[in-house]
């Protein structure tokens, strides 16, 4: 692994697969062998007998190498709860997603890590949480601030819990998930001016994923190793 990212959002179903996938694929359009993980996932269904979660699936369809579904998402849970209230007889092991962490960190040059809901989400009772799990990896972090109501205090809260807790904030990205939010690019200034990490990309407002257009508003060029 030349180069590793965890991306986190401001809250749950804010685009955090859809930015991973498109860093997935603009790393791969600049020559780099790129494979995502999503240790933690909820909302699973099964299928021939076996949890599959369907973001897990779309990380492993976009990998430039083949990798095996248990190394992309090694703890998935049916309900979709937070994880701690999942299945407590397989409950969120951090030893073992740094594990599988070093095994993937030898298969390409870029590794990106999904999380699971927000940042401080509780992975199991024994008091581990998403940014213990990104402390664990050691991997700057990359904000997803889903661009709604409300979207500049929670995401001033997540930087400053992101920077407290000693790790890097690589940048943020702004989603635009609902088409009618009023003054939308003042509020994209505004966190600009409130947030010392660069902006990297600011996905429209789309009812499915249009990856080919997402990676067209990435910048990173300046920001992170290419």
């Amino acid at each position: 692994m030349e180069q590793g990212f965890f991306i986190t959002g401001t809250d749950t179903n804010v685009g955090k697969t859809w930015v991973t996938v498109t860093l997935m694929r603009y790393f791969q359009a600049l020559g780099k062998t790129v494979v995502g993980m999503k240790p933690v996932a909820s909302g699973c269904e099964l299928i021939d007998g076996k949890l599959r979660n369907e973001d897990a699936l779309l990380l492993q369809e976009n990998a430039s190498v083949s990798v095996g579904y248990d190394l992309i998402n090694p703890f998935a849970y049916q309900q979709p709860v937070s994880p701690h209230l999942g299945d407590t007889s397989n409950p969120v092991d951090l030893n073992k997603i740094s594990a599988v962490f070093e095994v993937l960190k030898q298969t390409a040059e870029i590794v990106l890590v999904e999380g699971v809901g927000g940042w401080l989400v509780p992975l199991n009772h024994q008091g581990d949480d998403v940014q213990a799990l990104a402390g664990r990896l050691k991997l700057p972090v990359i904000m997803v601030v889903a661009m709604r109501l409300g979207c500049i205090n929670h995401a001033r809260l997540t930087y400053q819990a992101i920077v407290g807790s000693g790790l890097t904030c690589a940048g943020w990205l702004a989603t635009c998930v609902d088409p009618e939010m009023q003054k939308l690019d003042e509020n994209i200034q505004t966190l600009q001016l409130l947030i010392n990490a660069p902006l990297l990309g600011i996905f429209p407002y789309s009812k499915t994923a249009d990856f080919k257009l997402f990676v067209k508003t990435i910048d990173l060029m300046g920001y992170i190793k290419t």
